[in-house]
């Protein structure tokens, strides 16, 4: 006899699936949301990179540009392979550079060990804080085998109750002849063993500061007849601002020669100091743009001009390397 199963039931009941069989879609889900979450922080993570960096840039990062120059004009003794000059400019000492980067840029001319420092000038954001540079500059050993020397950029000229007597007291207290429009010379060759008939062997180099261009007053004239420069085998001219190159140019020396000088140096520009931002920055845009940044030899005279060290406007800098110009000049 059949056993009653009911109005509705089916002859032959569905048959239950074990739930090994049924595939489950939990685990595929759970992979994607996984990935898109890895992912998603790995964006944010170079996100915040790409913000940060232009600020870690001028902190981090510190190169050494090498350069030799071979010359025929300057004689050196014979314990002498070349001589070395090492150029920064355009510290900025402030907020945005501290104590702690001064002291890292310090260890890095010592590594050079130069025979000649020169100092671009711009040493802090106004007077007052370049005052504060060269009292902690005056903190640290300089390895430096002859003398260093200081011009004055625009920044430096910046405040109230400017006293540029202050300065320059600051700066001889570090060890820094500051040259506002004065030269100075080095002489290589002992008098005794120079060529006492012939003054283009006496070995000796003349370092020619100019004025800044902008908040000083310079005399190029004056300075390309100076004595210092006539007698001199070999002259470098040191100015903060490119923008005084081709009226440098313009003057002649004691031996009415306009290319009294062999090398120029000059910061100002700090190389635009963010590549393609550079025009919103607007910094030294009143410098042609020959000048911008780089080595160019022009007028018989190599012209090198420094990114520098520091950073205006913004604290930042991209793709823009703060530089120390390690310069070796070899006699040939």
């Amino acid at each position: 006899m059949n056993e009653y199963r009911g109005k509705h039931a089916p002859s032959h009941p569905w048959p239950v699936a074990s739930t090994a069989t049924v595939p489950s879609r939990r685990g595929r889900h759970q992979k994607k949301s996984r990935r898109r979450r890895v992912w998603l922080i790995v964006a944010l993570v170079l996100l915040l990179l790409v913000v940060l960096y232009p600020f870690a840039e001028p902190r981090l990062i510190l190169t050494v540009d090498p350069f030799e120059i071979n010359t025929s004009s300057l004689h050196l003794p014979d314990n002498m392979e070349y001589l070395r000059v090492v150029y920064i400019s355009d510290i900025h000492y402030g907020h945005w550079y501290s104590a702690w980067d001064l002291n890292r840029l310090v260890k890095k001319i010592n590594d050079l060990y130069p025979h000649i420092l020169i100092l671009g000038g711009d040493y802090g954001t106004d007077f007052e804080s370049a005052i504060q540079f060269f009292g902690q500059l005056q903190k640290y050993h300089l390895n430096v085998r002859l003398k260093s020397y200081g011009v004055l950029g625009e920044t430096d000229y910046i405040g109230e109750d400017i006293d540029i007597t202050r300065l320059t007291d600051a700066m001889k207290n570090a060890n820094i002849i500051p040259l506002v429009d004065a030269t100075d010379t080095i002489s290589l060759i002992p008098a005794s063993n120079a060529d006492s008939t012939q003054t283009i062997k006496n070995g000796k180099v003349c370092i020619v500061g100019a004025d800044d261009y902008i908040s000083g007053s310079s005399d190029l004239k004056s300075l390309a007849y100076s004595t210092d420069v006539g007698s001199s085998e070999y002259v470098i001219f040191v100015s903060h601002n490119p923008t005084v190159i081709p009226y440098a140019q313009k003057q002649i020396d004691r031996n009415s020669t306009f290319d009294w000088f062999e090398l120029g140096l000059f910061g100002h520009t700090h190389g635009g100091q963010m590549r393609g931002f550079a025009s919103l920055l607007e910094i030294a845009d009143d410098v042609p743009e020959r000048y911008q940044e780089g080595k160019i030899f022009e007028n018989r005279s190599w012209l090198l001009v420094s990114r520098g060290i520091g950073t205006s406007v913004v604290p930042c800098r991209l793709f823009c390397f703060p530089q120390v110009h390690c310069i070796d000049i070899y006699p040939d």
